[in-house]
């Protein structure tokens, strides 16, 4: 079974500072056919405005996940961690039995771009948690690159969760292939550019659920980013 869950179809809010578009119920956007898919919770679009961002707010028992795409953003939570976040780091944060933190843009010049996605952790009341890993757009390019995992391996970040989240740069005419294993869940979110799936277009914001075991080839129509969520 596929699902394809179109660019704008996703929830949108703008608020100056900061636009944003939901894939998934969040905040005053509620669709009670979108809340989740799985245990991925959130992927929020965020376009931060220069020297602008999140002030310090609390979260709890939740794998938060930042992949920047432009720009870079500023993080300092309740744990004492301090840092800044580039295009290509992945920064995991398991709030568990509660952090405080905020986020900004770090420029005062350019935007700041980011996916900000949350993962349902498999227990509640982990101790809090951070990580930040750096992958290379080497690594990348034209294959699959673990950047999150329960296990860590592959040096990649590890979430409390059974799941796995790839990332690929798609060159044109480039081709990237995933087979989804038998009793697993996937979700495919394009990142940046334009890709074709199977014969299926889709571009940046686009995003398909597939619940079946399958091939999923990815063609790159334009140089292309995507992220697959490999889920139980």
């Amino acid at each position: 079974m596929l699902t394809l869950r179109k660019s704008e179809q996703r929830g949108h809010a703008n608020h100056g500072w900061l636009e944003s578009y939901h894939t998934f119920s969040f905040a005053n956007y509620y669709d009670p056919d979108n809340m989740a898919f799985r245990s991925l919770r959130v992927i929020n679009e965020d376009y931060i405005q220069q020297g602008m961002g999140f002030g310090t707010h609390s979260h709890k028992d939740m794998e938060i996940i930042t992949y920047v795409l432009e720009g870079a953003l500023e993080h300092k939570d309740s744990m004492g961690n301090s840092s800044v976040i580039y295009p290509g780091e992945v920064q995991r944060l398991s709030a568990g039995t509660g952090i405080t933190h905020s986020e900004y843009n770090h420029s005062k010049t350019d935007l700041a771009h980011i996916l900000q996605i949350w993962i349902l952790p498999d227990r509640a009341g982990i101790k809090p948690e951070y990580e930040q890993k750096a992958f290379t757009s080497e690594e990348k390019q034209d294959q699959l690159k673990l950047v999150v995992s329960k296990d860590g391996r592959d040096n990649s970040v590890t979430a409390h969760q059974d799941l796995n989240i790839y990332a690929a740069i798609i060159s044109p005419k480039s081709e990237v292939a995933y087979t989804i294993p038998e009793n697993r869940h996937t979700w495919l979110q394009v990142v940046r550019g334009k890709v074709i799936m199977n014969d299926l277009t889709l571009a940046a914001g686009d995003a398909v659920a597939v619940k079946t075991s399958q091939t999923l080839n990815l063609i790159g129509e334009t140089e292309s980013e995507i992220l697959i969520f490999d889920l139980a």
